[in-house]
């Protein structure tokens, strides 16, 4: 069975910086593109950014550009996004997701979504 599992999040003050880390188990994600995303109450869930399944590949969302980066440790079978100069606008959960459709698809096409982790950015 796979897994996909957000950590990292948490409560920071405008300005600080957060790692949020995505594990995926049952399933090696070195054929996978991935993606991190975002969704506040109320709203659709957005792309922040994702990554091509080798590496080479990378989008940002305007709001992010600059401040976030995505990264992969296929040996860990996990990806990361650091996130810097974080704003209030940021507060959202955070979700990962492997191939997301309509965004990148790896060699795999194989769709797996985490449950999402908190970020809060306080004023």
């Amino acid at each position: 069975q796979v897994q996909v599992v957000e950590s990292g999040g948490g409560l920071v003050q405008a300005g600080g910086s957060l790692r949020l880390s995505c594990v995926v188990s049952g399933r090696t994600i070195d054929r996978d593109a991935m993606g991190w995303f975002r969704q506040v109450p109320g709203k659709d869930r957005d792309v922040v950014a994702w990554i091509g399944w080798s590496g080479d590949r990378s989008y940002y969302a305007d709001s992010v550009k600059g401040r976030f980066t995505i990264s992969r440790d296929n040996a860990k079978n996990t990806v990361y996004l650091q996130m810097g100069s974080l704003k209030p606008e940021d507060t959202a959960v955070y979700y990962c997701a492997t191939n997301p459709p309509g965004y990148i698809r790896g060699l795999s096409s194989a769709n797996y979504w985490g449950q999402g982790t908190q970020v809060t950015v306080s004023s």
